[in-house]
């Protein structure tokens, strides 16, 4: 029969150590959907495919926590052998000081260290562990709310992080699934409206015809973007109204903003257009400095075509 002893060994063995969490990671799994009439938003992973993929590698559900990294950088400490795999911006990886490599799953040995770098392009790398993350769920959501603060605290240096060392129902099957390379200038689908009646015409054409950079002050709220204004037909602004993931707001400097998984569920700004679900994810990729461009969904009915009256 255990003891009190084996049992606390039995906790410690379940832990990864963050010695360095780079410069911004935070746990994700898929989100907390439900609950923007409490005004609580999604969140989840910002390039919620990766998370997916990693899950999928090491045999979790799609579902399962995993850890974000903002640029790589991060050094993780893993008290007990695991299975892991990395997913998403690629970086150069160590395992126990030995080369390892993304979107395959890979043998982390106990009293181990893995190592992230910082990914030459792109920005987000999702690590998933085989159990997944296992800290506390919140509304039934492990992720970290940057703009709410709801869920675990984003990762520090000596953030104890556990882990379900029982292994889930899947198998491990794939060694190796990549990733398509990530475009340096990704042309998104813009869906227009609901709210491109305040604009001019032709404000939605001008919004694609050229580029725009993505700058600094950009997070997990919103990619904020830096190019050519849309011109407004009607002054003001609406009263708060639900905002959508991909939702292309235009604040009154005119410089758009694409919301991402952190998003505000309400705001008072018209929202020009929004971008293809399946296209959000490469705009969560971008990091400052890097370009998008719009282009019409021309297949997908616009959003204006729903609105209530």
């Amino acid at each position: 029969m255990s003891g009190t002893g084996d049992r606390g060994r039995l906790i410690e063995d379940r832990l990864i150590e963050v010695v360095a969490p780079g410069p911004y990671a935070t746990v994700q799994d898929l989100g907390r959907p439900g609950f923007a009439h409490l005004g609580v938003p999604r969140s989840g992973a910002a390039d919620a495919p990766s998370l997916r993929l990693a899950n999928r590698l090491v045999g979790n559900p799609e579902s399962a926590a995993g850890i974000e990294l903002t640029l790589g950088g991060a050094v993780l400490r893993f008290a007990a052998g695991a299975w892991a795999a990395l997913t998403g911006a690629p970086c150069p990886v160590t395992v126990a000081r030995r080369p390892a490599g993304m979107c395959a799953p890979v043998w982390v040995p106990a009293g181990g260290e893995l190592r992230v770098g910082v990914p030459p392009h792109g920005l987000r790398t999702y690590l998933a562990v085989r159990g997944g993350i296992g800290v506390a769920p919140v509304l039934g959501s492990r992720s970290t709310d940057s703009l709410s603060g709801i869920g675990p605290p984003p990762l520090r240096a000596g953030t104890a992080l556990p882990f379900e060392t029982d292994p889930p129902a899947g198998a491990i099957g794939v060694d190796l699934a990549p990733q398509r390379p990530l475009p340096r200038c990704p042309a998104v689908r813009l869906v227009p409206g609901p709210r491109d009646d305040w604009f001019a015409p032709g404000a939605v054409a001008a919004l694609c015809a050229a580029p725009y950079e993505i700058t600094p002050d950009s997070n997990r709220v919103g990619v904020r973007l830096r190019g050519a204004a849309p011109e407004r037909a009607r002054e003001g602004e609406l009263p708060s109204e639900g905002m959508p993931l991909g939702a292309v707001q235009v604040p009154p400097g005119g410089q758009p903003i694409v919301f991402l998984a952190d998003h505000p569920p309400t705001g008072g700004y018209p929202v020009i257009g929004v971008v293809a679900s399946g296209d959000v994810p490469l705009v969560a990729q971008l990091r400052p400095g890097d370009r998008l461009r719009f282009r019409p969904a021309q297949e997908t009915k616009p959003m204006s075509s729903y609105r209530r009256s």
